[in-house]
């Protein structure tokens, strides 16, 4: 771990480069100087999306467009889309670009976007999030080079259960094998605050950060996964609360190096 800065990062960060975001970088920029944080930069990056040519970038153009952007307070990442299927892919990118931070996340499942109502179809709810939980087990075996794990409360965004709500108690064990693996790694997981309007999406995910602390974690990421201005550091202090409820630090990561926030 390098140098304490003092500046809480919000590490999960989309603009133009990504799919779904029409974000200019300058005016998340304005705004996280306004509220006094640092940003990391995550576009998507899903390999071998269902639909051509989208949620990948131009990795390139990227690093072209913003590293002279590129300081104390704005760091360059990818959010990767972990598949089984696209190893080899990933592994090119990452080796092939100086990213600051790679951040692990699962979006398709067996290559169902989890947006759509067809990963559902014909799953309880049980059966769809033990599936999802699986599969991000299965990716993190291999998935070594990732810095922090993604949202792992995802799939509750979209799914079309009565109680959406995603439940540490419901899915402990493979949720545990998930926790396990991150902290014998070394690896930080992420508090994701997209979900966090609701106060018990806040409650229910306590006992899984205790969880990962217990199991010798010791690190997370903080992100607001915002992909328009308002979003930006949106519900940060709520992650922190999180966090130190669970005695976790709070890090981003320059050159795939994690640094402490405090």
């Amino acid at each position: 771990f390098g140098e304490v800065v003092n500046l809480l990062f919000d590490s999960h960060i989309h603009t133009t480069f990504s799919t779904d975001s029409k974000m200019k970088i300058e005016d998340a920029i304005k705004k996280s100087s306004q509220n006094n944080i640092g940003l990391i930069i995550t576009e998507h990056l899903d390999y071998k999306y269902p639909k051509e040519n989208l949620f990948i970038f131009d990795v390139d153009k990227y690093f072209e467009s913003y590293l002279p952007l590129r300081s104390a307070s704005l760091y360059l990442g990818v959010e990767m889309g972990m598949r089984t299927d696209c190893l080899e892919e990933n592994v090119k990118t990452v080796s092939d670009h100086e990213f600051d931070f790679v951040l692990g996340s699962v979006h398709l499942v067996d290559g169902i976007d989890l947006f759509l109502p067809s990963y559902y179809e014909a799953k309880t709810k049980q059966q769809a999030y033990e599936r999802y939980l699986e599969y991000i087990y299965e990716c993190l075996r291999v998935y070594d080079f990732i810095d922090s794990l993604g949202h792992i409360d995802y799939i509750a965004r979209y799914s079309p259960y009565q109680d959406k709500e995603f439940y540490y108690s419901q899915y402990s064990e493979v949720i545990d094998s998930i926790l396990k693996i991150l902290a014998e790694n070394g690896k930080s997981i992420e508090i994701n605050t997209r979900r966090f309007e609701n106060p018990s999406s806040v409650t229910n995910l306590i006992p899984l950060y205790k969880k990962f602390k217990e199991l010798g974690g010791k690190t997370v990421t903080i992100g607001s996964d915002a992909h328009n201005v308002q979003t930006v550091s949106k519900d940060l202090d709520k992650a922190l609360y999180i966090a130190q409820e669970c005695g976790l630090k709070p890090v981003y990561y320059k050159n795939r190096t994690p640094f402490y926030c405090f």
